[in-house]
């Protein structure tokens, strides 16, 4: 007798299972990551979307006449027009200019103060964890005292303090950086302790060879997983540290400006001229959430038992 289809129907699934399986059994380490992290719709949301912010970054200057800087006396507080797209600020200044200029800045800082923070965690906590003793004990004490000291505070202080000196984009983004890996060295750091007792670390220590090439060559690639991870969402965390800080005008100060400066002046007129406010809020929240995305499939994708990422 003929099969009906209801009957046949798990045995053709489990026939896809088994082909599946035996694609994954050929695949390379770095292949079944990639499948796992494109496979989500979240992954795609937030690689087109950061992609066109990253495109708006770059290109965004050719789309309009205007500079940042640049002040339109025939235009203070106008709404959007045709001479200028997304209206003018109360200083006569193009909103779309300096959102655009807003952009760059904050992506500038995030990456870069997320690079800082995460080649910091891994030297540091893996420094700690491969010497051990005297050396991770000083280390865990670093640490435990920055955390405890009003970090936000200093920051604001010093970046106040030094804005007089040249180079105060650079001073902001070593600060945010200085004082935001501690609790990232922790996590690298045990994650280090149960690299450190494995057989070829041992037999390097063994061999004599330098403490900075064990480390960097055998101990810190075998937690990159997690270090990848943490920069992606040390971008997002180095992007709303210096929002906030500006926003209360610790941070970028004019002429220059991001996208916490805006927000500052967009706010206090946001009922009257909402323009200036929501541009950047919007770019704000959607470069977040598109970086988060990447993040969470990224990390779902690197993490073996998480079935997130769906079947590989």
């Amino acid at each position: 007798m003929t099969q009906s289809s209801s009957e046949m129907t798990p045995q053709a699934d489990l026939g896809e299972e088994a082909a599946e399986v035996v694609v994954a059994s050929r695949l390379t380490r770095t292949q079944l990551v990639l499948r796992r992290f494109w496979r989500p719709v979240g992954t795609k949301i937030g690689a087109i979307g950061l992609g066109l912010v990253l495109l708006l970054a770059a290109i965004g200057p050719l789309l309009t006449p205007w500079s940042f800087d640049q002040v339109d006396v025939r235009a203070f507080l106008r709404p959007p027009s045709a001479d200028h797209l997304l209206g003018t600020t109360q200083g006569g200044r193009d909103v779309f200019a300096m959102v655009i200029q807003g952009l760059r800045r904050s992506l500038v800082i995030g990456f870069a103060v997320a690079a800082i923070q995460t080649t910091l965690a891994a030297l540091i906590g893996a420094t700690a964890a491969y010497f051990g003793k005297v050396v991770d004990r000083s280390i865990l004490w670093i640490i435990d005292l920055l955390l405890v000291i009003p970090s936000f505070l200093i920051v604001a202080v010093l970046n106040t303090s030094m804005r007089g000196a040249g180079g105060s984009l650079l001073v902001l983004i070593l600060l945010l950086a200085a004082f935001g890996w501690m609790i990232s060295g922790r996590v690298v750091r045990a994650m280090t302790l149960s690299v450190v007792s494995l057989d070829y670390v041992n037999a390097a220590k063994y061999m004599s060879v330098p403490s900075w090439v064990t480390i960097t060559k055998h101990v810190i690639p075998n937690i990159s997983s997690y270090l990848i991870i943490d920069f992606t969402l040390g971008v997002v965390r180095g992007i709303m540290a210096e929002t906030t800080l500006s926003f209360f005008g610790f941070g970028v100060q004019p002429p220059d400006t991001s996208l916490g400066t805006l927000l500052a002046e967009g706010a206090r007129m946001a009922t009257t001229a909402p323009w200036v406010f929501l541009a950047p809020a919007f770019l704000l929240v959607w470069t977040l959430l598109c970086v988060n995305f990447l993040g969470d499939s990224l990390r779902d994708a690197l993490d073996p038992s998480s079935k997130s990422g769906g079947r590989a």
